[in-house]
C-alpha cells in the first residue's frame, strides 16, 4: 500500500455553480447531466449546493483539460467492453493501492450496485483473493494490483490477461488504471475528503 503525507485540509475551495464561467459550465454540465447522471445513481456527484464532489471540482480549475480527464472517466465507464464487476474490482485495487479514500467509497458503492458482496470488497481492500472462483476475475485483479503497484506487467500475468480478456479489454484495463492512479493523485494533492458525514 502507498505511503503518502497526512493530509493538511482540503486545498482548494469548491466552486459553486454560480461562479463558474462559460467553459466551466460546460465541464460541470457534462458530469453532472452526461452519462454519470443517468441510470442508477451510487453516490452524489454534488453536495447541497450543487458543488462538484470528489476529483469533478478540481477539474474546473482547467476546463479545456478537465473537460477531456472527465470524458475519458466517462469512456472508461460506460464506452468499454470491461464487464461492469470487473470494472470495479480494477478500480478498487487501485484505490487499495493508493489508499484512495474518496475512490474507495464511491466504487465500493458502485460495487455493489452491480453485484460485489462486502466480502468480495473486503478481499480486494486487504489484498487477499476474491472468493468467486471466477478466473477472469482473479487474473484480472492479479493484473490491476501488479499495474498499481509496479507500473508493469511480467510475462506470465501479460499472457494470462490477454488470454482472459483479449487485446482491446487488456488495453481498456490498463487505461482504466491509469486514470484511476491519475484521480488518486489528485484527491491527494488537492486534499480533497469524503462528502461531509461520512
Amino acid at each position: 500500500m502507498a505511503q503518502h503525507p497526512v493530509s493538511s485540509g482540503r486545498r482548494l475551495t469548491p466552486l459553486r455553480p454560480e461562479q463558474l464561467d462559460v467553459e466551466q459550465r460546460r465541464v460541470y454540465e457534462a458530469i453532472t447531466a452526461g452519462p454519470r447522471a443517468t441510470g442508477p445513481r451510487y453516490f452524489s456527484l454534488t453536495d447541497d449546493a450543487g458543488r462538484l464532489q470528489g476529483p469533478f471540482d478540481a477539474m474546473l480549475r482547467s476546463a479545456p483539460v478537465g473537460f477531456a480527464l472527465q470524458q475519458l472517466g466517462s469512456e472508461l465507464r460506460y464506452g468499454t467492453e470491461l464487464p461492469a464487476r470487473l470494472r470495479e474490482i480494477v478500480i478498487l485495487a487501485v484505490a487499495a493501492a493508493e489508499d484512495s479514500a474518496f475512490e474507495r467509497y464511491a466504487h465500493e458503492a458502485v460495487g455493489r450496485g452491480v453485484g460485489l458482496s462486502d466480502r468480495e470488497l473486503d478481499a480486494i481492500r486487504e489484498g487477499v483473493e476474491l472468493a468467486s472462483g471466477d478466473p477472469v476475475e482473479a487474473v484480472a485483479l492479479r493484473a490491476a494490483r501488479m499495474l498499481a503497484s509496479a507500473g508493469d506487467l511480467d510475462d506470465e500475468t501479460f499472457t494470462s490477461l490477454i488470454g482472459a480478456i483479449g487485446e482491446r479489454q487488456s488495453f481498456e484495463l490498463t487505461t482504466l488504471v491509469g486514470y484511476y492512479k491519475l484521480l488518486a493523485l489528485q484527491l491527494r494533492v488537492f486534499r480533497i475528503p469524503l462528502p461531509e458525514g461520512l
